[in-house]
């Protein structure tokens, strides 16, 4: 969908996400649609955002909760206890065509 052809009755929803090389996340979107998103701006500003600055946890806690990209420190998949990104944002990030081969190994 162009950005000046979107149904105002349009709201993205994130179904599943990738965590990529430096803080990089990609998303797939109820569109069709995949995005990249760089998460580091968000991590160097501090705030709630630092305690993902471990790339370890920035990995392993990755997930989608309600609809978005999110992380699950706390790993009990509640809402309140998430770290989580609009899903508007994540559809206004850059459209890519495939992920990188680099963030599907085991």
């Amino acid at each position: 969908m162009a950005a000046n052809k979107l149904d105002v009755r349009f709201c993205p929803e994130v179904y599943q996400t990738v965590a990529g090389e430096d803080y990089t996340v990609y998303a797939y979107l109820n569109d069709g649609s995949m995005r990249k998103f760089d998460v580091k701006p968000l991590i160097k500003q501090g705030g709630v955002f630092k305690k993902i600055e471990d790339k370890e946890v920035f990995k392993n806690t990755l997930t989608v909760l309600n609809g978005t990209v999110a992380w699950d420190i706390a790993g009990k998949r509640n809402e309140y206890e998430c770290i989580d990104i609009d899903p508007m944002t994540i559809f206004e990030s850059p459209l890519i065509s495939d992920i990188p081969e680099i963030c599907i190994k085991e």
